[in-house]
């Protein structure tokens, strides 16, 4: 599976379509009260992927979209990438049977990445994408905040992108939580850093993107995708132009 993958993200909190400024469940936008409507839309306008997330099992752990999952496997036919409070092996194997083509991993991998690694190894390259979202500290090390980004973790970005590259990882995805919902561009730095330290890694952009040039510009430094989130729900970006690139 070769090629540039546009995501359009759903970030789902007690049921409505939300998005966060740099991850602050304080700082929170509602764009509506129908998820499976928006996947719909977003289908319709030829989308092949979608990027779905349980904010609230983000935090608390314990993914509750399956039944929306289902929805939207039934009646879009999108594959979906989809995560959110997963931390155990039955996280997952529930997930992919509720329909999912990727499952979304994010503050177990930070914490147990070798359990991480297992589950790679036994549901298989294509079906567990880890999430490393980052923040620049005072001394421009890439820390992992976890649990909804409300903790901070001792493993550096650097040191685990290694690990699970050398461990045989296929998907990687990672947002600047700084750029996060903001609108301000991906950071191309930091995609050139990843692919520089693990090239074997598909690495998908997050956070910041704005218009089609980011797009573009994502692809033609090499990352393997992008997520889109704010953008599109604010109509900052076509979607149909952004698959276009």
């Amino acid at each position: 599976m070769n090629g540039f993958t546009v995501y359009p993200a759903i970030d789902v909190r007690e049921g409505r379509v939300v998005r966060l400024q740099q991850g602050d469940y304080a700082r929170e936008t509602t764009y509506g009260h129908d998820p499976l409507h928006t996947a719909v839309r977003y289908a319709a306008q030829g989308a092949q992927w979608l990027h779905l997330v349980d904010l609230d099992a983000a935090k608390a752990g314990g993914y509750t979209l399956s039944p929306l999952l289902r929805e939207i496997c039934a009646f879009t036919g999108l594959k979906v990438q989809t995560g959110g409070g997963v931390r155990s092996r039955d996280d997952v194997f529930r997930i992919l049977a509720a329909g999912a083509s990727r499952v979304v991993v994010g503050s177990l991998a930070v914490q147990q990445p070798e359990q991480v690694l297992e589950w790679v190894a036994e549901f298989g390259v294509e079906r567990i994408t880890v999430a490393l979202d980052a923040r620049q500290d005072e001394q421009s090390v890439w820390r992992l905040p976890v649990h909804g980004w409300t903790e901070t973790a001792a493993s550096t970005l650097d040191q685990l992108a290694v690990r699970f590259a050398n461990g045989g990882l296929k998907h990687l995805l990672s947002t600047d939580i700084a750029r996060d919902g903001m609108l301000s561009g991906p950071n191309a730095v930091l995609y050139a850093h990843l692919q520089a330290i693990a090239p074997s890694l598909r690495v998908q952009a997050s956070g910041g993107v704005r218009e089609v040039a980011d797009v573009a510009a994502a692809k033609n430094q090499g990352c393997a995708g992008i997520v889109l989130g704010r953008s599109l729900l604010e109509g900052k970006l076509d979607l149909a132009e952004a698959l276009a690139c």
